[in-house]
């Protein structure tokens, strides 16, 4: 009995110590596993969390550097250059309102046109005195003339204050020129007479034909050839220039007639280097209506000496 006691006391107590090193192996080896599976998810987490933090503190200094280059671009951009321009836009308004200001005062230049002589201002450049003009009132009569010729004349002294050169072969004041021919085309055609040649040499055939022609054979101012003479007939010139054309007439111009304050006579048309006033002149301007020295031949030292052959009336201009 007591031997029983004693070897279940026995049993029991290899059981429990067998059951004891069990529980604690177990404890002991579930702490263990805490230990190892705490720590190893600990630093992988503060790692992940530190290199985010990380990954996410990297670009915020980005940002915050993008807007100080921001902010520094534009503030000193804007400010200096905006006002410069308003103040340089003010300075030229008042040099532009000074310039257009003297030129309309010294326009009055119409005034010296009126007077009975007056001179067209020279360009630069240009041969001989200023072309001349005249004012219908400084022409002897010529509030008697009949309504037609006072319009044809009116066209012809208009025509010399545009400063037109002499240009040969032009009948257009637009080119800046006309040549004698031209200059009369161009007025007759201007005032409705139908019929007008181009050139000098036609214009006298034409004439002469229409039976309107009165020939100067006399070289003196005085003859009685000038009897039928009037305002606004054509006057007719050989041997201004060397031509091969018949018949040779070469030069045409209108005549005006006298002058007030000299009494002589005076033309208007185109010429290269006629007088008037006694100062040569090349263009559409008032000449003096003179007759070559009597002296003078035709032909002297081998160039051909111009010659007055006549006159001619205008078909229509006093009907």
């Amino acid at each position: 009995m007591f031997i029983s006691l004693r070897f279940t006391a026995v049993i029991v107590l290899a059981f429990f110590a067998h059951s004891v090193p069990i529980a604690a192996q177990e404890s002991v080896g579930e702490k263990i596993k805490k230990i190892f599976s705490t720590p190893t998810p600990t630093p992988t987490p503060h790692k992940r969390k530190k290199s985010a933090t990380a990954k996410k503190e990297s670009p915020s200094p980005s940002p915050s550097s993008s807007p100080k280059k921001k902010y520094v671009s534009p503030s000193p951009s804007a400010s200096p250059t905006a006002k410069p321009k308003k103040k340089s836009s003010p300075t030229p308004e008042p040099s532009e309102t000074p310039t257009p200001t003297p030129t309309p005062t010294p326009t009055p230049t119409p005034t010296p046109s009126p007077s009975s002589t007056a001179t067209a201002t020279p360009e630069k450049g240009k041969r001989g005195a200023p072309n001349a003009t005249l004012s219908p009132e400084a022409i002897s009569g010529f509030e008697n003339y009949p309504p037609k010729v006072q319009q044809l004349l009116n066209s012809a002294l208009e025509l010399t204050t545009r400063n037109l050169d002499y240009k040969y072969g032009s009948a257009d004041p637009d080119n800046g020129g006309m040549d004698c021919s031209g200059f009369v085309y161009f007025v007759l055609k201007q005032n409705g007479v139908d019929g007008v040649p181009r050139d000098s040499s036609e214009q006298y055939v034409w004439l002469r034909r229409a039976g309107k022609f009165e020939p100067v054979v006399s070289q003196k101012e005085d003859s009685f050839e000038f009897d039928n003479l009037k305002p606004g007939d054509l006057l007719f010139w050989t041997g201004t220039y060397a031509i091969q054309r018949d018949p040779p007439i070469t030069h045409a111009m209108i005549y005006l007639g006298r002058e007030k304050k000299t009494g002589a006579r005076v033309m208007v048309g185109a010429s290269d280097g006629r007088t008037y006033q006694s100062q040569q002149r090349f263009g559409v301007s008032v000449f003096d209506f003179k007759m070559p020295r009597a002296d003078k031949g035709e032909v002297e030292d081998g160039k051909v000496r111009p010659r007055f052959v006549g006159y001619a009336h205008i078909p229509g201009l006093r009907e």
